[in-house]
């Protein structure tokens, strides 16, 4: 598959016009690939928080990414800068699958997918309107840029209800939380590899670990080792800030022919 890098290099990318905020779904926006609208539940909770999702439709053949798309794409992005009253907006991720498609390995969906969003209101109990600049990759044999405003007004219908099971839904296949029995442990490594050992139920053959390059991290391709029984996934850093962080961590997932759980890393 062609990276979407370059391309966004040589190509003019038009934004689509921005829609009137009328209702607590978007319109649907379409692409050569499929088509992407945004959903929310309607009412904020009691801590002036609206979920929501990125409601992407693929065509069948065509992909997009996970949080970390490797080397030659980029992530699902959304900027809520131009919105009234949402001070903040925050994606999560269904477990990726990994995709060799002969240009490179990358995580992302080869199916439609929906990507949960948390807004939280800058004043609860005020009005908001949700205008979000939307940019993503979807990929065939190339891969193609979309990039499209979608506007929501959270209020004009809270109680749709097909709305809020969707929104529902989505959270619910989010992966699980990482625990003692089923996540990983970081082993010694060095200032090149990342290593892991992942506890998991069901098969090994069927599970994976990815990690997302964030904070000027990159990392490559695990590879995957068994020793004494245990599962070893062994990951190159191929790119690292000067200076190792010391706040937060690095997202993960893990997923086996059970389910799948994430959490976050220590910095290596």
């Amino acid at each position: 598959m062609q990276s979407l890098k370059p391309l966004l290099l040589g190509a003019a990318i038009g934004l689509a016009t921005s829609l009137p905020a009328t209702a607590s779904s978007s319109a649907w926006y379409n692409s050569e690939g499929g088509k992407v609208r945004l959903v929310t539940s309607g009412k904020p909770d009691d801590a002036g928080r609206i979920q929501g999702v990125l409601d992407i439709a693929l065509k069948p053949g065509w992909k997009t990414y996970w949080r970390d798309p490797g080397d030659a794409g980029v992530p699902p992005q959304l900027d809520i800068s131009a919105s009234t009253n949402i001070a903040d907006a925050t994606l999560s991720f269904p477990a990726p699958q990994r995709h060799d498609d002969g240009y490179g390995k990358w995580a992302g969906y080869n199916h439609p997918v929906s990507l949960p969003v948390t807004f939280t209101l800058a004043t609860p109990n005020q009005p908001a309107v949700i205008d979000a600049d939307i940019f993503l990759g979807i990929c065939e044999t190339i891969c193609i840029p979309v990039q499209t405003r979608l506007s929501v007004d959270p209020a004009s219908d809270p109680d749709n209800a097909d709305d809020a099971a969707l929104v529902k839904a989505s959270v619910t296949a989010l992966p699980a939380a990482a625990k003692p029995d089923f996540g990983v442990k970081v082993l010694p490594g060095d200032h090149e590899t990342l290593v892991v050992e992942a506890s998991f139920p069901g098969d090994p053959q069927a599970t994976d670990f990815f990690v997302a390059g964030e904070r000027d991290y990159m990392f490559g391709s695990p590879s995957r080792a068994e020793k004494d029984g245990k599962l070893i996934f062994t990951v190159p850093i191929l790119d690292r800030p000067s200076t190792t962080p010391t706040d937060g961590g690095l997202h993960y997932t893990l997923t086996s022919s059970a389910g799948a759980v994430e959490g976050l890393l220590p910095f290596p």
